[in-house]
């Protein structure tokens, strides 16, 4: 009597979601608060993609999403990369279709934040402003 439970991550910046879907009535639980209720109306939409492109293979799941660090966009996005990872898993056929939408759905954006160099102020690139008086 065990049901299919699926585990995966998404990663962007320094926001770490990790998604657990398994069969039920279509609820998705973003840090255990309905989707409805988390964060922004664009984060939510952002959020919402993979769901509204599965159509009727999302409404027989249950998705749960536990978000840590970064910031509210890179956590929708995040969000996003890892329930879009979780229905692939669970319905093969929607790879193609998330793919053709828009590769970040599947594929992690992997640019991070540049470390600071020694002797520079501020920014990883900035440099002393220079006076020649």
């Amino acid at each position: 009597m065990s049901a299919k439970v699926i585990h995966t991550a998404g990663k962007r910046k320094m926001a770490i979601a990790r998604a657990t879907l398994k069969p039920g009535k279509g609820k998705v639980r973003i840090n255990s608060l309905l989707l409805g209720k988390f964060g922004s109306s664009l984060s939510r939409m952002k959020m919402q993609e993979p769901l509204l492109i599965a159509g009727d293979a999302a409404n027989g799941v249950d998705i749960e999403v536990n978000i840590s660090g970064g910031g509210q966009t890179t956590q929708a996005e995040a969000a996003r990369l890892a329930i879009a990872r979780a229905l692939v898993k669970f319905d093969k056929k929607l790879e193609k279709v998330f793919l053709n939408y828009d590769r970040n759905l599947l594929v992690a954006d992997v640019r991070r934040k540049e470390t600071h160099k020694p002797n520079r102020h501020g920014k990883a690139r900035a440099k002393r402003q220079k006076s020649y008086r």
